[in-house]
């Protein structure tokens, strides 16, 4: 009987360790495969990286050619570099807006400058709306793969 009795207990002890490493087994993570961030086509991949060395010097950003926003507390707006007119978009219209522009507007590469404006009635309520107003420009225009240069 101590023979079975040692043959039974080898097949309970590897009955065990087989379920443990079973176990062991069934609670570890698969091996994760390495994720590609797959961007959704914006229609302004043909324009290239931006090109810093072409950017004009921080004392003459009136000459400052691509793209041009200026965020305050009612919105933003896209400058008309041709009138220096404002025009006012919501964060919707400003992909449609920056893919409609030709590109010679894009001498500098996929980069647009950034200015924000002095609010006329700075509470915390206007300087809120600013917040937010960047928070979506900054956004759509990280969505769309354009970096920003910070007007001084």
């Amino acid at each position: 009987m101590a023979g079975g009795e040692s043959v039974v207990r080898n097949i309970v002890q590897r009955t065990v360790i087989l379920m443990l490493l079973g176990a062991l087994l069934g609670c570890s993570k698969p091996p994760q495969m390495p994720t590609v961030e797959m961007r959704q086509p914006t229609g302004l991949e043909s324009i290239p990286a931006p090109d810093p060395s072409k950017y004009p010097s921080f004392s003459n950003m009136a000459h400052w050619q691509n793209p041009y926003f200026v965020v305050r507390e009612d919105g933003i707006g896209i400058v008309d570099l041709s009138n220096r007119e404002i025009h006012m978009l919501t964060a919707e219209q400003i992909p449609a807006e920056l893919v409609s522009l030709p590109p010679s507007a894009w001498p500098y590469g996929r980069v647009v400058l950034v200015a924000q404006a002095v609010p006329k009635n700075p509470t915390k309520e206007t300087k809120a709306d600013l917040r937010k107003n960047r928070a979506l420009l900054l956004g759509t225009l990280q969505q769309l793969d354009v970096q920003f240069h910070e007007a001084p």
